[in-house]
């Protein structure tokens, strides 16, 4: 019996469910004081204003805190958005989708400065038995990491092709 079925009283506790778990959980992490490690929270602020917002439980992470827990403990469906180095030209998108996001998080190197809180969160979460099956990261390749709110000109042009991204992604998981 996993940790959420033995669990009588759901939604009471440490980790309390958050009322609305129907739509997936969509996570922007990053830094909007920092250029470009602020690229996850800027397509979330996207997906915000372009669906419904029923559509998706939005939530700007910030630089993540374990809070984040319940909301990821009540979603069927989790889409983890952030800036991190894939080893690619500046703005470019790059999508891991369960096992890979895994694979890519716990790979040689740290490619995102919050990787390790994202990778605490996910294992607080696999040993809970809540960890979503349908799980996503989103990465943008940074240019810049300074101290500035204004991300840089490829980053800034990428925005839009990776909230499309997000939508079909999520599209996806919907029509499933």
């Amino acid at each position: 019996m996993t940790p959420r079925e033995n669990n009588p009283h759901p939604g009471e506790g440490a980790f309390a469910r958050p009322a609305a778990a129907a739509a997936p959980l969509v996570l922007g992490f990053g830094n909007a004081l920092l250029s470009d490690d602020g690229a996850g929270l800027r397509v979330v602020e996207r997906l915000r204003m372009q669906c419904a917002a029923s559509e998706y439980e939005c939530i700007d992470g910030g630089t993540l805190s374990f809070t984040l827990l319940a909301h990821v403990e009540a979603a069927a469906a989790m889409l983890v958005i952030d800036a991190a180095n894939i080893e690619r030209p500046p703005g470019t998108i790059a999508l891991f989708e369960g096992a890979q996001m895994d694979d890519f998080l716990r790979g040689a190197r740290r490619r995102t400065v919050h990787e390790v809180g994202l990778i605490d969160l996910l294992d607080m979460a696999r040993l809970l038995g809540c960890l979503p099956e349908r799980r996503a990261l989103l990465c943008l390749q940074p240019e810049i990491i300074n101290w500035s709110t204004s991300l840089s000109a490829p980053v800034e042009r990428s925005l839009e092709e990776a909230t499309a991204r997000a939508k079909e992604l999520l599209e996806r998981w919907r029509q499933a």
